[in-house]
């Protein structure tokens, strides 16, 4: 089995285990909760097949949705936010050859490039899973402040745990 797919499937268990067993539970100001569990998705390889990422990320959000009990709303989020990964990565970088492999992350993108990828991301998660948990525009306003306050949140808590986990002389654009 290749390296990196076992370090993803490792870095996938644990990033479940603390969404289930902690960050469900935490829940800041009553409106900010942190997903560290798109980390997964998020740091997963260019290269991988779309079959295989939105496959992937289907399987998560199901897991998720499971221990969770939300009715399908992380597994559509996570379909979705696999299907806009290789996008959002494009319109912060070039596409070229070089970048056809990497892995992003902090190392790799840098802190200005990666962090622009991973709040965007991360916003983007936040806004799905709450527009469809909330499924009216009724409440507008605390849809919205508990999409940015949590996008901000899992932001800083996924550049905690990039910066964290040390790879091996990962090539840096």
């Amino acid at each position: 089995m290749d390296k990196t797919l076992l370090n993803n499937f490792v870095v996938m268990i644990v990033m479940v285990l603390l969404q289930v067993l902690i960050f469900n539970n935490i829940m800041l100001f009553s409106v900010a909760m942190g997903y560290v569990f798109i980390y997964t998705i998020i740091r997963l390889p260019m290269s991988l097949h779309t079959n295989w990422l939105l496959t992937f990320a289907f399987l998560l959000g199901l897991v998720i949705d499971i221990f969770s009990d939300t009715a399908g709303v992380n597994t559509i989020s996570c379909t979705i936010l696999a299907m806009v990964k290789r996008p959002v990565l494009y319109a912060y970088i070039a596409r070229d050859d070089s970048t056809k492999n990497i892995v992003p992350c902090l190392s790799t993108l840098g802190f200005a490039v990666y962090g622009k990828y991973l709040f965007t991301m991360s916003m983007i998660y936040t806004l799905l899973t709450f527009v469809l948990e909330y499924f009216n525009f009724a409440d507008f306003k605390e849809i919205a402040l508990m999409t940015i306050c949590s996008s901000l949140f899992t932001f800083i808590l996924i550049l905690g745990i990039d910066s964290l986990i040390i790879t091996r002389r990962e090539k840096r654009l």
